[in-house]
């Protein structure tokens, strides 16, 4: 069965054309994502590499730093490599390269200690994401903050190259992979009709999505569980007539609980199943920096207070941010972002 008019062409098809050629064209492809890559960002990453490989090209893969041990079920994890091991040797991969994908990513800053690498590399620079405010030095860009994950690009990419027929079932299990973990479980950022279309289209593959949920979110570890009770008991603040909520973690705090990388992923969800909240934060201590996740319900912009007091944006419902000094300013920061939000916050609540 072909499936050839069920999608609307996102991609300007003179772009998908000069994309596609550019493929055609390369010898050496690198596709690289952000600092501390979550399901979108590996998932499309793999879906494109496996896409790639199968048509004859030699690619790889490069992440600034290591990902949760909940995605590497993916076929190809075990290929990625990571800058931050060895620097020199991406460096050499980068600047070898003749086509570069960034994938999930709007500015070069965001791929930390590679952004100079990338920006030094004379080959071909392909931007394909869905951030707002796409940032220079890239030779295409396809990016659509409309589109509700970069997985979901990847595959109308391919789709409206006429690549449809030929996606295997491992590149469909990862596009639905990264789909999957940036909407929530297709709780947010997902009332597009064509998403679930999309789905319908990657389970004529046979992948089994509740396997694949399986694997992200019921593979956690005990540790996990343990400091998420910490977190929500000790570390969380409510602020109800904001129709707000706040959970935070030092670097201590962490540490008490064996951390490792992916155990606060969706933590930041949980204070939005208080009655009367709408607008949540998590603020957690990393190394040299303090990330930020926010999610909000109903009609509250969380990527506006993102990118207002956090360097950072996404969704209206889901965003994240970054802030260079120390914990208590960034909590500080908040506070005060809180009191500027006020009125907004109480006219999203009222209002819907």
């Amino acid at each position: 069965m072909k499936f050839t008019e069920t999608l609307t062409d996102v991609i300007e098809p003179a772009q998908v054309n000069q994309i596609m050629q550019a493929i055609k064209e390369a010898e050496q492809i690198v596709i690289t994502t952000h600092l501390s890559p979550d399901g979108d960002a590996i998932g499309s990453s793999l879906a494109l590499y496996h896409f790639l490989k199968r048509n004859g090209k030699k690619v790889r893969i490069i992440v600034p730093n290591s990902f949760p041990y909940f995605l590497k079920w993916m076929e190809g994890a075990g290929e990625i490599s990571v800058a931050e091991y060895n620097p020199e040797a991406a460096r050499h991969i980068l600047m070898q390269a003749n086509l570069i994908f960034s994938l999930d990513y709007n500015i070069h800053k965001r791929i930390g200690l590679m952004a100079p690498m990338l920006e030094s590399s004379p080959a071909t620079k392909i931007l394909i994401d869905h951030h707002l405010f796409p940032g220079n030095g890239f030779d295409i860009v396809a990016s659509h903050p409309e589109i509700s994950s970069t997985c979901e690009l990847i595959f109308r990419l391919l789709f409206q190259a006429g690549k449809y027929e030929e996606l295997t079932k491992t590149e469909a299990e990862c596009i639905y992979c990264g789909m999957m973990t940036d909407t929530g479980g297709f709780t947010y950022n997902s009332s597009d009709p064509e998403i679930f279309e999309i789905i319908s289209l990657l389970l004529r593959k046979e992948i089994n999505k509740d396997t694949i949920y399986s694997q992200v979110f019921h593979n956690y570890s005990a540790e996990r569980f343990r400091l998420l009770g910490y977190t929500l008991s000790q570390r969380m603040e409510i602020y109800p007539d904001l129709h707000a909520a706040l959970i935070w973690l030092s670097k201590e705090d962490q540490a008490m609980f064996q951390f490792s990388k992916g155990d606060t992923e969706g933590f930041v969800n949980y204070p939005l199943s208080i009655k009367g909240i709408i607008f949540s934060t998590f603020i957690r201590e990393d190394e040299g920096l303090i990330k930020l996740s926010f999610r909000s319900q109903l009609s509250f912009p969380c990527n506006e207070f993102a990118f207002d007091f956090f360097n950072g944006g996404g969704h209206l419902n889901a965003s994240g941010g970054e802030f260079y000094g120390s914990l208590e300013m960034a909590l500080k920061t908040y506070s005060e972002g809180l009191k500027k939000y006020e009125k907004l916050l109480k006219q999203s609540m009222n209002k819907d």
